[in-house]
């Protein structure tokens, strides 16, 4: 079912004539993975700060579940129903593995009691260690630490997961890793992973590819 939708999408910043994303209408349903290619400059990291309720549309309209992301509670949006992925990994460099699993959890009003057992659970579904997960990220590969960020973005529950360029700095073997990673959450378990990439593996392995070119989004065939 469709947990995302854009109704023609435009969004110009302040003083720019040109508009960085152009009249985009599509859906985005669980159960699937999108990647979003295109040259740099073309729009797509616009179009994921628009997803996550970072800017609003200048024109148009997103609805997650039915209700315009304009009269949601964005602060609330991005705690609970989004959850992303960076190249960078952006993990606290001074919490543990484990506690930077358990830190978005805490931030929703679970204990750390609570968390800990859980945050176990998702870090070891993506193939970390006991012994890993006492460690600081430093003393992690980079697969390592991206498969670290991927169980804190699940620990929030939300069902959309956003990736910017999530692959961007990981070897082949790495790359596959996390692309099996992700596509097993979204057709295992129903989330709505939407990509944005250079990486044509990533592209490949999607149940739907974009190709985005001066602000304007059309489906691959």
């Amino acid at each position: 079912m469709s947990v995302l939708s854009l109704e023609n999408v435009t969004y110009k910043y302040k003083n720019s004539q040109k508009a960085a994303v152009s009249e985009i209408s599509c859906t985005f349903e669980e159960g699937k993975v999108y990647a979003i290619v295109g040259p740099s400059g073309s729009g797509k990291s616009t179009l994921l700060s628009l997803l996550a309720g970072l800017d609003l549309p200048t024109e148009g309209e997103i609805t997650f579940d039915g209700d315009n992301l304009a009269v949601l509670n964005l602060d609330r949006y991005r705690r609970e129903s989004i959850s992303m992925i960076f190249q960078a990994f952006h993990l606290f460099p001074l919490m543990t593995v484990i506690e930077n699993v358990c830190f978005p959890m805490e931030l929703c009003g679970i204990t750390p009691k609570d968390a800990k057992p859980r945050a176990e659970t998702l870090l070891e579904g993506v193939g970390i260690t006991k012994e890993q997960m006492s460690r600081f990220p430093s003393k992690l590969s980079g697969g390592e630490r991206q498969r670290v960020a991927i169980a804190r973005s699940l620990a929030s529950n939300a069902k959309i997961i956003l990736g910017d360029e999530p692959t961007g700095n990981l070897d082949g073997a790495n790359t596959q890793n996390i692309i099996d990673i992700l596509c097993s959450l979204a057709h295992e378990k129903g989330y709505c992973v939407i990509i944005v990439t250079h990486d044509m593996e990533v592209a490949d392995a999607a149940d739907v590819a974009f190709r985005m070119r001066d602000g304007k989004l059309r489906e691959e065939s």
